[in-house]
């Protein structure tokens, strides 16, 4: 067992674990049938506390892939695996993945155990749309298969769970059919909040879509926005130079952020002269363009630890998602960020498709993300957004949580309880739990 500290993506906050890794399943059953009080953790990018514990098991280790057929697209794996090491060997074949966040530097299990959603959850939905199975090992030690037709619950459960329903070892899940690496890209500026939104109806055919938002402009230009609009591009589309590369990985450009900054160096300022020059930067009202799919799904995995230009004290990304008819919940948030000055670098727009699910985060609606350095003030501001999110029948999302409250969790998940009951009867004794299913009161202490 080795202790060290470690935090999540948002550097906030941290905390000493003994952390044991695994290489074999016989290793991962003897381990948790003599230990409590622990959480499976793949490689960190959740944000807030939801892999953290005393006692962390990293899946790093176990990364092997067990099949890829190439025909059907059918991509089965250990959960340690990371989306980017997929990648190196589905899209040389002609595959893609079918959902992605906006990093490919997590793992399998962790996109499980998010839920993870793209920027085209309403054309394909969250990435467990497309598992076909998967194997959970137990906190008794016990290996159980589940999927939508096997012990349905389980899997149900898993999906979004946070971890809490046992370890996920092996996931089969399916691919999506590319004939390039490329994308073709469609950029429109928009105005203000309401010609953006308008935006997002207009291209809703579009599978990939997600805007960018200046969060802190006021008057006419209030919510202003870069909507970014992408396809995968058909081989007739490319140019002959991006045709000898049809199926070629992007070459991997990438800086170091070398340290933390100083906390004064973000405040309303600095953030009002970044999204003056962000949304600057397109000289154009429409710009169109073919261009790798690196850039277009990950610009910042070109920026290793981009975390650090938060400083030392980290940061929240702060996500929530409101029903479609609640669009002057996303104004009132929006305004009181304004008035507040308490402006985001990252403000990003998406919108989700209708979605059923037990614990998973979207809804049919306007999801937006926003990362605010830790600061003096800054909890009670986010509680204030929580009782909005509230009000118009918004929830947050778990993967980016470090600090809402037990009762905005009750309150935006209606399927709470039974997911509780479904953590009872998996999770043998509470032996499972986490920093954040204590302060969420998903999880009793260990008996």
């Amino acid at each position: 067992m080795m202790k060290k500290e470690i935090a999540n993506w948002g550097n906030y906050p941290a905390m000493e674990s003994d952390e044991r890794s695994f290489s074999f399943i016989g290793e991962l059953q003897q381990y948790v049938q003599s230990n409590d009080g622990y959480i499976p953790r793949g490689n960190g990018r959740c944000y807030g506390d939801a892999s953290l514990a005393t006692k962390t098991i990293s899946t790093l280790k176990f990364d092997k892939i067990l099949s890829f057929d190439i025909i059907n697209g059918i991509f089965e794996c250990e959960s340690g695996i990371t989306l980017d090491q997929v990648l190196e060997v589905v899209v040389p074949k002609g595959w893609f993945l079918p959902v992605t966040p906006g990093t490919k530097f997590i793992t399998v299990g962790g996109a499980v155990a998010s839920d993870v959603h793209g920027k085209n959850h309403h054309v394909d939905g969250s990435f467990s749309n497309h598992i076909l199975e998967m194997d959970i090992m137990l906190a008794d030690g016990r290996l159980l298969t589940c999927s939508l037709q096997l012990n349905t619950d389980l899997f149900e459960a898993t999906c979004g769970g946070m971890g809490l329903t046992g370890v996920i070892t092996r996931v089969k899940f399916s691919l999506k059919k590319i004939e390039t690496a490329y994308i073709r890209q469609k950029q429109i500026k928009a105005a203000n909040l309401e010609e953006v939104i308008r935006l997002f109806d207009e291209y809703k055919d579009y599978t990939y879509s997600v805007a960018w938002i200046d969060c802190l402009k006021k008057g006419k230009n209030f919510g202003r926005s870069i909507l970014i609009l992408g396809e995968h591009a058909k081989l007739n589309e490319l140019n002959e130079k991006q045709g000898r590369h049809i199926l070629q990985l992007p070459p991997k450009k990438q800086i170091t952020f070398p340290i933390n900054l100083p906390s004064w160096v973000l405040n309303s300022f600095t953030v009002k002269a970044f999204n003056f020059l962000y949304y600057g930067k397109n000289f154009k009202k429409e710009i169109n363009n073919i261009i790798p799919y690196e850039p277009f799904f990950y610009p910042l995995d070109a920026i290793l630890h981009w975390n650090r230009g938060y400083g030392k004290k980290g940061f929240i990304q702060y996500q929530f998602v409101l029903p479609v008819n609640a669009k002057e919940g996303l104004v009132e948030i929006l305004r009181k960020i304004s008035d507040k000055g308490m402006g985001s670098f990252l403000a990003v727009l998406k919108i989700f498709g209708k979605q059923e699910s037990l614990i998973g985060f979207p809804m049919e609606g306007y999801t937006l993300a926003l990362d605010f350095p830790v600061r003096k003030g800054l909890f009670e501001f986010l509680d204030e957004l929580d009782k909005v999110v509230l009000q118009y029948g918004g929830r947050l999302y778990m993967s980016k949580d470090a600090r809402m409250k037990p009762e905005i969790l009750q309150s935006g998940y209606p399927e709470l309880q039974r997911f509780m009951s479904i953590i009872k009867k998996y999770n043998d004794h509470y032996k499972i739990h986490s920093v954040q299913s204590d302060r969420l009161f998903l999880t009793p202490e260990p008996i």
